[in-house]
């Protein structure tokens, strides 16, 4: 879960990293009493999770309670990169004499943590790694060690900081570790990260990715979740505990295990293709188990999706057999429309693995009008897909 720069700081005052006073409006006459308890200015900044705000317009200087009205309303309703604007933050202003960058992530590649830090701060990173790679410090971070005072000074003279703020950087990078830790995060960035006028090290702005995985025990962060902007058909399925994804396309899939839902994401793909460009509609992973109930609910999320035209239900059974698949899915239509729901769509159902026979022979036996059974992979897409195409 990415997180508006307001949440970032707010994380950062939390763990005692150093920023700025700063008040989130979402209406530009707010921008007026804000602005007089920053100080009577402020510096207003769009609340959008995309970079380049800067150069979309985005980030105003406001030098007074009626201006930082004006540039709050010309802000909030901009469109930055297809984000709408809903908040801004009006932010307490700096005297900047530099800037840097900082930051932690996973890296997956190398399969440890990584600390980055430039003294090239306040442009996109992306930038200063392609034209001056070696303006980039990335210093690898072992799990069980930590950032040490020891470990952020290695970071601090690869990046070739300054020597008058050295200790200030290691000491803020020592706090960004543990927002980095503590709050289970993936991503935690400073840019521009900087040097105000009187020597102090601060953070003046903040990006920061949340771990999903680890909401069972960082049950606070539910209320950082921006729930105003997530598609219902997610949030439903995330209700419902269930590994869901909204895509553009008309084929409905549901499948057990991540692996052979991605491979039937591919399937029907290429099967699409010979039926007018019938593409996916979703991701969803019903994990292990197929009960009855799992299956309603996968079925009712992806019916509930009007862009679905066809369903494809791909299954390998395994500690789940494919007999207990087959009686979930009959038992979700019967649980379906025993709730009202009008289930109209056609289900192309794959059963492969253990029991499979018997799972096939429960389809059978049942003949449900809407259920059609095929029994290889690429049979069952090329099926799913010319009957989305046909709707």
């Amino acid at each position: 879960m990415d997180l508006f720069e307001y949440q970032a700081r707010d994380l950062f005052a939390k763990h005692g990293v150093p920023v700025l006073a700063g008040e989130v409006i979402d209406t530009p006459e707010a921008a007026r009493e804000a602005t007089e308890r920053l100080g009577g200015k402020a510096v207003v900044k769009a609340q959008v999770k995309v970079g380049g705000r800067g150069k979309a317009g985005g980030v105003k200087l406001a030098s007074d309670p009626a201006d930082a009205v004006e540039k709050a309303g010309q802000i909030l309703g901009m469109d930055i990169k297809g984000h709408t604007v809903h908040k801004v933050m009006l932010a307490q202003t700096a005297d900047i004499a530099e800037e840097y960058y900082v930051s932690f992530l996973l890296d997956r590649t190398n399969r440890t943590f990584l600390a980055m830090a430039s003294v090239e701060g306040g442009m996109e990173i992306e930038e200063v790694a392609a034209t001056k790679p070696e303006a980039l410090a990335k210093i690898a971070v072992d799990a069980n060690e930590g950032v040490t005072l020891e470990k952020a000074r290695e970071i601090v003279d690869a990046a070739k900081f300054p020597e008058d703020v050295k200790d200030g950087i290691a000491e803020a990078l020592q706090k960004l570790w543990t927002v980095f830790v503590q709050e289970d995060a993936l991503l935690v960035e400073v840019n521009p990260l900087i040097k105000s006028g009187d020597g102090k090290i601060i953070a003046l702005d903040g990006k920061v990715s949340l771990d999903e995985n680890a909401d069972f025990r960082q049950p606070e962060h539910e209320a950082l979740e921006d729930k105003a902007a997530a598609n219902p058909l997610e949030a439903a399925a995330k209700a419902k505990n269930l590994n869901y994804v909204k895509l553009d396309g008309e084929v409905g899939i549901i499948g057990n295990g991540a692996g052979l839902v991605m491979s039937t994401l591919d399937v029907v793909a290429y099967a699409g293709e010979n039926h007018g460009g019938v593409k996916p509609a979703n991701f969803l992973d019903i994990g292990g188990g197929a009960s009855a109930e799992v299956m309603a609910n996968g079925l009712e999320i992806i019916l509930g999706d009007p862009d679905v035209k066809s369903v494809f239900v791909n299954v390998f059974g395994g500690i789940t057999a494919c007999d207990e698949v087959a009686n979930g899915i009959v038992q979700a239509l019967e649980l379906l429309k025993s709730k009202g729901e009008n289930v109209s769509k056609p289900l192309v159902v794959r059963l492969d693995g253990n029991n499979a026979e018997l799972g096939r022979k429960i389809l059978s036996d049942a003949n449900h009008p809407l259920v059609q059974r095929v029994d290889t992979m690429d049979g069952a897409a090329d099926k799913a897909a010319e009957l989305a195409a046909a709707k």
